[in-house]
Order: structure tokens, then sequence, then C-alpha cells
């Protein structure tokens, strides 16, 4: 035996089914008869899905107000013309008031809406430090040049948390209030604040940095606050389980929106007299006006919406279903012509 046979010898595959490729292995042949039942069938299953997610989503009650300020759009144009594309002086507030004749059924959920503003840049995207925010006390100390420029004050001290996601933080806060009589006080709506954010993002990603004798603050001893931040992350909340890094609405804002007009949760109304959802009567939502969005050409919502067994209002999703289904039946009805008329040119041409 030459070296050349024994060296191909070594490296040839075992004699096996598996290795010599000979297991017996199932190969359609795609007649007429199963390829265009199968083209009806999903047709008609993506329409029947289609119709039930669209009606599900038109079946979901939604109320929702502009309170940007534009000139003449309500009493938010006050603060809106006093920040001139400008952070809005501070504490300056409108409200918005409207009426239901009818119970707004329940869960009920708040969110603020923003639009025109891009989440998904990639530069503002990448600008934050996960391990900061995961707690870790060095990465407290020596934020990631990511976050430049919001990365050191002008001191010269970290920013925590730095980059510009948090430091474009909303920061506008809402209280609703409802008048059950006719020139009757109004009594506050209770807003649930608590698990509005993601269950992984609040228990797995985001940590506070470990107690100095017990105190936060000196956990963030030697830190400044972003720039456009009025007050240092660990007054966030005078709870202490909502504060800090583990602030819900800070992160429920860090959670970046793949679209340039986004909605996120900021409450539930779910407790007491309104766990059934808002009863009728005359409401008033107090808006205290922070966050400036003029200057970007954008619009910002309050929006009180309900939900179905699908989540939120979604229309596109049922509309997406029936259109993949509506162009199954199509193609089914096309191939199905196309069979019919070619057998019938080979039938007679066996005739022939």
């Amino acid at each position: 035996m030459t070296w050349s046979a024994t060296a191909r010898g070594a490296h040839q595959p075992d004699n096996t089914a598996f290795t010599q490729q000979r297991l017996p292995a199932w190969q359609p042949l795609l007649s007429a008869s199963i390829a265009l039942p199968l083209f009806f069938c999903a047709g008609l299953a993506f329409i029947g899905l289609g119709l039930g997610l669209y009606y599900s989503s038109n079946g979901i009650k939604e109320l929702e107000y502009d309170y940007t300020g534009d000139p003449g759009t309500g009493n938010c144009s006050v603060c809106a013309a006093a920040g001139q594309g400008r952070a809005p002086p501070p504490n300056c507030s409108c409200a918005w008031y409207f009426s239901l004749p009818e119970l707004f059924q329940g869960p009920v959920y708040l969110y603020y809406e923003l639009t025109n503003f891009y989440q998904n840049n990639r530069r503002y995207g990448v600008s934050r430090d996960d391990e900061q925010l995961s707690g870790l006390a060095s990465a407290l100390r020596h934020p990631t040049n990511e976050c430049a420029p919001y990365q050191r004050s002008a001191a010269g001290l970290p920013i925590a948390p730095c980059g510009a996601i948090a430091n474009s933080l909303f920061n506008d806060s809402f209280s609703v209030w409802h008048q059950r009589q006719p020139g009757g006080p109004y009594v506050e709506v209770p807003l649930d604040r608590t698990g509005i954010a993601w269950w992984t993002d609040y228990h797995v990603k985001f940590r506070n940095p470990p107690l100095v004798n017990g105190s936060l603050a000196l956990a963030f001893h030697g830190t400044a606050p972003p720039p456009n931040w009025h007050r240092p992350v660990y007054e966030l909340s005078p709870d202490p389980n909502n504060t800090g890094f583990i602030n819900q609405d800070f992160v429920v804002w860090m959670r970046t929106a793949a679209l340039p007009t986004f909605r996120k949760l900021y409450a539930r109304i779910r407790q007491g007299n309104y766990s059934a959802g808002l009863p009728r009567g005359a409401y008033r939502v107090n808006i205290t006006y922070n966050y400036p969005v003029r200057a970007f050409g954008g619009h910002k919502l309050i929006i009180f919406s309900s939900i179905s067994w699908m989540g939120g209002k979604n229309p596109f999703l049922g509309i997406a279903y029936l259109v993949v289904g509506s162009l199954c039946i199509l193609t089914g009805f096309v191939m199905l012509v196309v069979y019919i008329r070619y057998q019938d040119q080979d039938d007679d041409d066996d005739d022939d």
C-alpha cells in the first residue's frame, strides 16, 4: 500500500449510514393537490387571526391629549411660550379638563408619548454605562468613554448616571382628579406607579451601588448628576425602594424605543374605587410642565388606555396578518388557474 492510499484511508469517514449520508430521508414532491390546499388553509388561518387581532385592537379605548403647548391649543401653551424652545421655567403647571359620559373600562393605563424623538440614534443608544447602572462601584467612579460628553461634570466629577439617555430623562409629572358630582370637590385618583418597568430591567440589569453606612447618598458621594437634572439620582423618590438607579421612571426611560414616536408607561389606575376603571364624571389632569420638546419639533401627549388579551392598541399587527392571508389566498387562486390551464394543454397533447 502506498503512502497516499494510507493517508487517504486515515481521513476517510467511517462506513456508517450517518457519515456516508445513507439515512432514509423524505423528499416531498409538491404537487398541485398538496400546494394549493396549503396556501388556502394558511390564508384562511392568517385572515381569521388577523380579524381577531384587528377587532380586539379596535375594542380598546383610548383618550389622549396633546399638551405640547402650541399657540391656541390650551393653557399649557403658557408654559411652552415661557420656555421658547428651551427648558420651561421651574414649577410651571397646566391642566387638562375632560368628562366621561360612561365608565372607562379598566384596568386603565396612563402613558406619555413623545414624537420626533429618535432614541434609536446609534450614538444616543450607546451613550450609557451598563456596568455603572448595575451598581458596580468602580464604574460609578470611572464611567465609560461611551458616555462622553456626559461622562464627567465641568468640575471633573464622574456623572451618575452618565450618558445622553440619562441626561434626557423625561421629567413631566401628572396627577389625576375626579369630580363625581357637578359642583362637587375634586378627589385625587390613586396612581399605581409600581411595576411599570420590565421585570428583567428592574430585578437584573439595574442595581444601586452598595450603601455606605446605610446611606445611599454617601454611596453616590463624589459624583455629579447629569447636566439637565435638578437633583441627584438618589433623590428621585422619597421611597428607598424606588430611588437611585432602581427608580421605576428612570428604568422605563432607559429602555430605548425603536421608533421616533413612542409611548412609555407612567402609571396604572387600578386601586380603590377605580379598580374597575374610570367612572363617569368630570376629570382634571394636573401637569407639571418641565420637558422641552419644541426645540426639536416634537410633541408630547398624555394617554389613557385600556388593554385586551393582546395588550395595548396595535392595529398594525391585525392588518399585517390580513394582508399576508389575502396574499396567500390570491397566490392560491393564481396557481389554481395556472394549473387548470396547463393541465388542459397536457390533456390535449396526450390526445394528439
